[in-house]
């Protein structure tokens, strides 16, 4: 069972209101340091940005897996996890959006990822501009329209591939990053 949230910094907690409980200041789930895998490790190690996709329905997901190809045409590509209902939505839709996160948007990305809570759904809080592709926040320093070319598993998520229809770049912002486990940004 996956907590359902992380404390500021990554540190996940859980409180239990009983007499005697204990707040854990690590994860108590987490595999022992010995046991993990040395991929994963690898993967954590890199710093990649966190973007938002999202499609008509509304879904969306937190997605850090996410890479531009330019050519003729303009490419998009990203790991998505298969039975997200993001996917579900893409495959129906055949298009999506995805949006550029800055450090303002943690707390987005969180609830995106299932990490935070999201009284009355995903899409209920802030300001949202419905596009063609799905709705991108209003307060985003930009996204990309994409069409769905194909997809296809790949390790445990799915490499999707999708053509770049639209791109709107409304202002130069600081990205926010995914670097061993937390979020971060680039000095100032």
């Amino acid at each position: 069972m996956r907590p359902a949230w992380r404390g500021r910094g990554g540190t996940m907690f859980h409180v239990n209101h009983e007499p005697g409980a204990e707040i854990h200041h690590t994860d108590p789930f987490a595999v022992p340091r010995g046991q993990r895998s040395p991929v994963r490790r690898l993967r954590g190690r890199l710093a990649t940005p966190v973007t938002l996709w999202t499609a008509p329905g509304p879904a969306g997901l937190t997605v850090s897996s996410t890479l531009v190809a330019e050519g003729e045409p303009d490419r998009l590509l990203g790991l998505i996890d298969p039975e997200s209902d993001l996917w579900a939505a893409v495959e129906e839709a055949n298009r999506f959006a995805v949006t550029l996160l800055g450090p303002p948007h943690r707390q987005l990305a969180d609830r995106f990822a299932g990490l935070f809570p999201a009284p009355g759904g995903l899409f209920a809080t802030g300001e949202w501009v419905d596009t063609s592709h799905g709705p991108v926040p209003g307060d985003a320093g930009g996204w990309v329209g994409c069409r769905l070319d194909s997809a296809r598993e790949c390790g445990w998520g799915l490499l999707v591939e999708a053509t770049i229809e639209t791109v709107e770049l409304t202002e130069e912002t600081s990205p926010l990053l995914h670097f061993r486990g937390r979020y971060h940004e680039l000095p100032a």
